[in-house]
């Protein structure tokens, strides 16, 4: 059976989502990051294996402006799951995309699941 691709109208401004296959969960690492091109956008995605969860953001670093984010080291900082940026180790908070250090950085997450296997981001534009 496919995953189902749903496209949902959230309001009237006419933005429109959809879930987007990106790959299968098993092209994930444990407890690494890969990045993925959607709809022309770059995004991290991390597997964190303790959870059984994934976790996708920007893969943008504004620091350093560089796409470097699934590069970076997820691990647990002070009850947050963060990933830390491969070039000057700012933290970002994997679930808001807030960076610990610098209170005005902030990275979009975007909403994932996984579909028999396969991982879906859902796309809301960029």
């Amino acid at each position: 059976m496919q995953p189902l691709l749903l496209r949902i109208v959230i309001s009237e401004g006419e933005m429109m989502t959809e879930w987007v296959k990106v790959c299968s969960k098993s092209e994930l690492p444990d407890d690494s990051g890969v990045g993925a091109l959607v709809h022309g956008h770059q995004i991290a995605l991390f597997y964190q294996a303790e959870l059984d969860r994934v976790f996708a953001i920007d893969n943008h670093d504004p620091v350093m402006d560089a796409n470097v984010i699934c590069h970076g080291i997820i691990g647990d900082l002070k009850g947050q799951w963060v990933v830390a940026s491969p070039l000057l180790k700012q933290h970002y908070n994997l679930e808001t995309g807030q960076c610990l250090e610098k209170s005005e950085l902030r990275l979009r997450v975007w909403p994932v699941r996984v579909c028999q296997d396969q991982i879906e981001v859902q796309w809301a534009g960029a």
